[in-house]
């Protein structure tokens, strides 16, 4: 489970060098041909314990257009389980590319209506899907349990290998990724989320329920910014999508419109208020989640001139 050292980039941003900022781009979308980003790091223990305990099937749960889902079903064949992906809401012919894409990995897909998703936790329902399936290696929605912290955590090890720095800034989801990047710094350094969604305000309790659970620590070297999640999740927005074209003309590197545009277009912007000490080097990270834009521009191709080529 080998997973390569993610290249570290300077991004020559005005608002930097007015700030006397460093401003890096860890490009860990980069790091596993396969398994991009922060879901092969959240699977890596995960996967390293469904071995250890005999299973042979994976069972994990996700939206239509679910990057986890999609990460779960890549790798599934690449580390020999079986996948079934627990999908939120009716099913939908064709298929989505998502959801396309994880069954052409081989991955079943079953499907729950909405309030039963809001269940899928509970003992009852959990016990009925593996009556249904057989016995299965449960991975909860977002993969966040404490067997992703300890991936997320080596990134800060690898990073700091490479470069000192002051900031470590990430897009959050279900708060998995900052949690576990929390925990490798260990109190030292400071750490950025970038929440994707609306009303995200919860995630700080989660965040610190994960952290304490893996470590028995609870950190304060931390913010989560809730405003910069233009729209909500997966919502459309002109003024994302104008920034990442633009993002991409000057870098050469596409973001995803769910998680990595709102954390440049917030880590830009928080440059301007002088959020960060001046003379201080402030790391974003890449998470990967590109295949997210098949999904989006499925749903939104009336709304813009402009789409990416991916992939």
């Amino acid at each position: 489970m080998t997973h390569a050292f993610s290249p570290l980039v300077t991004l020559l941003e005005p608002a930097a060098a007015r700030h006397n900022i460093r401003l890096l781009l860890l490009r860990d979308d980069l790091a596993h041909p396969a398994l991009p980003g922060n879901k092969w790091r959240k699977l890596k223990y995960n996967l390293l314990e469904a071995h250890r305990l005999g299973h042979d099937t994976l069972l994990t749960f996700g939206g239509a257009y679910s990057n986890h889902l999609a990460a779960v079903a890549a790798a599934g064949p690449l580390h020999g389980f079986q996948t079934v992906g627990v999908v939120r809401g009716e099913p939908t012919l064709p298929l989505n590319p998502t959801l396309a894409g994880a069954q052409a990995h081989g991955m079943q897909l079953r499907y729950l209506d909405r309030a039963t998703y809001r269940r899928k936790t509970e003992p009852e329902v959990l016990a009925e899907l593996l009556q249904e399936v057989g016995p299965a290696y449960v991975i909860p929605e977002g993969g966040s349990n404490a067997l992703a912290l300890p991936g997320c955590a080596e990134l800060v090890a690898e990073l700091a290998a490479k470069t000192d720095f002051d900031y470590l800034c990430v897009a959050c989801g279900t708060g998995g990724t900052l949690a576990g990047l929390l925990t490798g710094l260990a109190g030292t350094r400071q750490a950025v989320g970038v929440a994707a969604l609306k009303n995200a305000d919860f995630l700080r309790a989660d965040i610190d329920a994960l952290t304490h659970a893996d470590t028995g620590a609870t950190y304060t070297n931390w913010q989560l910014h809730t405003s910069y999640h233009l729209g909500g999740y997966a919502a459309y927005s002109a003024e994302l999508m104008a920034f990442i074209r633009q993002f991409q003309t000057r870098h050469g590197v596409l973001l995803d419109p769910l998680y990595t545009g709102k954390l440049l277009y917030a880590i830009l912007d928080l440059l301007e208020q002088d959020y960060f000490a001046p003379g201080s080097t402030v790391v974003a990270v890449h998470t990967g989640g590109l295949q997210g834009w098949q999904g989006f521009r499925q749903r939104f191709e009336s709304r813009s001139a402009w789409w990416p080529t991916v992939g």
